[in-house]
């Protein structure tokens, strides 16, 4: 589970802001291009996220971003350096590959041990940071159970609790929470936002609404191509567009229980005001320059309670899953 696999240059770089950098990095299979001049930057600290279907390309991007592929062409830098370069990187990157089988015979404090020990970290240090990790995972109590005799969703905790043995300052995680009761995977969520601003992490995974519940940013890949990039907010629409849920049967109208959309239109910063007959559902677009979502909510609602409009939901955007749609 390593970031990288051979040794490379060990001079310390110049001076740079992003932790994580992909330059039209291309990969072949023969005649089969998985992945084609994707480019992407992770500042340091920030969560990122690789999102889109199946066969989208991000799981070779992935292993490009690790060093278990190397590019066809373009190029990955891993604070810096190439992610090749071993010595440089050595302690500093943790992966968490999406399928990562543990040493069946080796206990879990054994194997975490002996991971925090590649990781250039000293015996008693080695053994605090992997009990710290284990506990992040809620799996104190398997520190001399068998890797072998964990079941999926254990051995998937213990994975991940390597991946940050030691503090790294780059983290990368493929399907993180895949195959974990909800609870669990809940409680991982929370360990890797407990992290952002102290390791940038970047993060493939199918599960939309938790890497919009978690990033700061994200690339959509298709067909090996990104289709779009950019902070979460901007790909939600959070910050430039508000949908109100409405009860069924809302119908455009000045009269009480109806919706004033011209009173909406009018309100100070709003673009468009229109109400979708699927759902209902009212969609306020604004100026993001000049106001906040929340803001924009405060004045919508006022007017539509004033209205006596019945309200079932609010939201900020339409959601990553809804973007993914609507790029379809």
């Amino acid at each position: 589970m390593a970031a990288v696999r051979s040794s490379g240059a060990s001079s310390a770089p110049a001076a740079h802001e992003a932790a994580v950098r992909a330059v039209q990095l291309t990969k072949r299979f023969g005649s089969k291009i998985a992945v084609e001049d994707v480019t992407f930057t992770v500042p340091q600290g920030a969560v990122f996220g690789l999102v889109g279907p199946n066969g989208a390309g991000k799981t070779t991007t992935f292993s490009m971003l690790a060093g278990y592929l190397r590019p066809s062409a373009g190029r990955v830098e891993i604070l810096g350096f190439p992610p090749t370069a071993v010595d440089s990187l050595r302690s500093r990157v943790g992966v968490l590959p999406q399928d990562a089988l543990l040493p069946a015979q080796d206990t879990v404090g054994e194997f975490l041990v002996h991971m925090a020990r590649l990781q250039d970290l000293p015996g008693d240090k080695a053994v605090s940071s992997a009990r710290e990790r284990l506990d992040d995972v809620a799996g104190r109590d398997w520190w001399d159970q068998r890797c072998g005799s964990l079941s999926h969703g254990m051995a998937k905790r213990v994975a991940l609790a390597q991946a940050f043995l030691g503090e790294p300052d780059v983290v990368l995680l493929d399907e993180p929470t895949a195959g974990l009761d909800p609870r669990v995977a809940y409680e991982v969520r929370q360990l890797v936002k407990a992290k952002k601003g102290h390791a940038a992490i970047v993060i493939s995974s199918h599960n939309l609404q938790e890497l919009e519940e978690i990033c700061d940013f994200a690339a959509i890949l298709d067909h090996g191509k990104i289709v779009t990039q950019g902070s979460m907010a901007e790909l939600t629409a959070a910050n430039s567009e508000v949908r109100v849920q409405l009860t069924p049967g809302a119908r455009r109208g000045t009269n009480p229980g109806e919706v004033p959309i011209s009173r909406l239109r009018d309100l100070p910063h709003v673009i468009t005001a229109d109400l979708h007959d699927d759902g209902p559902e009212l969609v306020v677009t604004f100026e993001r320059k000049d106001a906040d979502a929340e803001t924009i909510i405060g004045k919508v609602l006022a007017v539509l309670l004033q209205n006596e409009v019945r309200i079932s939901g609010v939201t900020k955007g339409r959601g990553l899953e809804q973007r993914l749609i609507d790029l379809a």
